[in-house]
């Protein structure tokens, strides 16, 4: 527990929460303190916020007793999981910072392929917990990204296809409401707050941990996938390809396709470093007696740089962007739902493919279909089931002197991209754009889920997120 005085920003003491800190299993990190500057550090560098205080909660209970304080003492509340959010949103100025990164431990039934997780968990956390068992939860592409802000946010990842969103496959979550109550949400127990939860964001209170289906993948969770690079000067006739084959394939073989630098890394080739391509990454979990025949079309298409299928654990194919994406670098995001691959968008693509400003500066886009398309819009709180992708623009680089160049890439991409989308974003992709886009990407649900934000916070104390007020009365 921290003991370094503070100002009197709370209660005129010299020590403002020592009244909380009597109440913690965890600890408090404050301005004055040697760890302050690490602790309020998140994954996207641009984002430089000075919280009141940070508290490195243990439990569901240090949770309960920071919300109570907080409101006690009207005090803003951020919560940070992970801390990979593009806008920063873990953390914020003069804020109370409910960080959850202790809480990390999982438990594995794979009789009844669930698996329980802390809030604070991150996916790596959890794949290693059940990929072992050959199983695994629908999650993203990044091992570090945080559960609880992924899942809220809906959960497109490698496995949406087989088995839907990471939402599609939640059972239940214990959450701390804005009055300092711990409930359990799933299908009998507070039923509106758990559809909401499933693609509404942080908006309802805070996730302490969550239960979630598991689904055999591979063959005891080694599969096949990895990425094939084409040059750019291909794109066109390899997304014309790539949006006709994948929605035909069975839901067990996915793929993002993207536009990059290829990695100077050593697993590549050094003739390839730094040269301008077009990606998909691909992975196949269906059974490995089929894989020639599944994957003989990817094979024999195009006139590949390099074609890096291989059979791995599924955490490996999770992770394997790790190590080029660190935690430190400079983010500028741009994001879209994308229902149809256009020749326009594909042409819009190839121009600033051309141009990616810096090594790491990318375009992916995440399909959305296959089982995820069979769950109905209104279902859960992520609306947008009719098919298509979850588009993201990443301007990224180590240099600060390089945001500018990043931020403009990405928004003028963007901005000329934009009108063949569908008009809205996955939330977990957008940065602070304003209610409209909040509400654009919701579509007929962003009512329902005022609603409930009026039934379960109706002070809106959780809204530094992507946020929904609460529905007048």
């Amino acid at each position: 527990m921290s003991t370094t005085p503070a100002d009197a920003t709370v209660t005129g003491l010299v020590n403002p929460y020592e009244e909380l800190e009597a109440q913690l299993r965890g600890y408090t990190i404050k301005p004055a303190d040697l760890a302050y500057d690490e602790a309020r550090a998140v994954y996207n560098a641009m984002i430089d916020r000075r919280p009141a205080v940070i508290v490195r909660c243990a439990d569901a209970a240090d949770v309960v007793a920071c919300v109570r304080f907080a409101r006690q003492h009207s005090m803003e509340v951020a919560v940070r999981g992970g801390g990979h959010n593009a806008g920063g949103l873990g953390v914020w100025d003069d804020a109370l910072v409910i960080d959850l990164s202790l809480m990390r431990s999982t438990t594995v039934d794979p009789a009844n392929h669930e698996v329980r997780v802390d809030g604070g968990c991150l996916w790596r956390d959890v794949d290693h917990a059940t990929v072992p068992f050959g199983m695994a939860t629908p999650s993203g592409f990044v091992s570090s990204t945080g559960v609880g802000g992924l899942t809220l946010g809906g959960g497109v990842g490698y496995l949406t296809r087989l088995a839907g969103l990471t939402v599609d496959n939640l059972l239940s979550a214990d959450v701390v409401l804005a009055d300092g109550s711990l409930v359990t949400a799933d299908a009998e127990h507070h039923p509106e707050l758990f559809w909401a939860l499933r693609g509404g964001g942080g908006n309802f209170g805070v996730v302490t941990s969550f239960r979630f289906r598991c689904h055999d993948v591979g063959e005891n969770g080694v599969i096949i996938g990895g990425p094939v690079f084409y040059d750019l000067a291909d794109v066109g006739e390899v997304m014309r390809w790539y949006r006709d084959f994948l929605p035909e394939q069975p839901g067990d073989l996915n793929g993002w396709i993207g536009v990059t630098r290829i990695p100077p890394v050593p697993v590549f080739p050094e003739e390839l470093h730094d040269r301008r391509a077009c990606v998909i990454v691909w992975c196949y979990t269906g059974p490995h007696a089929d894989a020639e025949r599944v994957l003989a079309p990817i094979r024999e298409f195009g006139n590949p740089l390099l074609v890096g299928l291989q059979n791995m654990p599924f955490s490996a194919l999770q992770s394997m962007f790790d190590p080029l994406l660190p935690s430190g670098l400079q983010w500028y995001w741009k994001a879209d739902f994308i229902t149809e691959l256009s020749d326009e968008a594909i042409e819009v693509h190839r121009k600033y493919g051309e141009a990616i400003p810096t090594e790491l500066s990318t375009m992916h886009m995440y399909p959305i279909s296959g089982a995820a398309q069979q769950v109905a819009p209104g279902d859960t709180a992520f609306a947008y089931r009719g098919g298509g992708w979850a588009g993201v623009i990443a301007g990224i680089d180590p240099d600060p002197a390089k945001a500018q160049l990043i931020s403009d890439w990405a928004k003028a991409y963007w901005e000329e991209l934009h009108p063949t989308s569908a008009g809205g974003a996955y939330i977990n992709f957008i940065m602070d754009e304003g209610p409209d886009r909040v509400r654009a990407s919701y579509l007929e649900n962003f009512d329902r889920l005022a609603q409930v934000k009026a039934q379960y916070d109706p002070d809106n104390v959780f809204h530094i997120n992507q946020n929904i007020p609460p529905a007048a009365e």
